[in-house]
């Protein structure tokens, strides 16, 4: 997912607008202004994503002390 101004050692969060309690997602800036996320589904149940979720992200800057 493209996020401008994300760099390598900021801190990317992601969460899910519809709740689900089967879903656990993972999130870093994977390069320059690209956050990557996975979505694991930690149920038996299939679920589509595209069709019942929307995906929030955001990114935190490093803090340089």
């Amino acid at each position: 997912m493209t996020v401008s101004g994300a760099r390598a050692g900021d801190l990317a969060t992601a969460s899910l607008v519809s709740p689900t309690r089967f879903i656990e997602l993972d999130s870093a800036v994977w390069s320059n202004n690209t956050v990557r996320v996975v979505a694991r589904n930690i149920s038996g149940a299939t679920f589509d994503l595209a069709a019942m979720a929307t995906l929030s992200v955001g990114v935190v800057k490093r803090r340089v002390p």
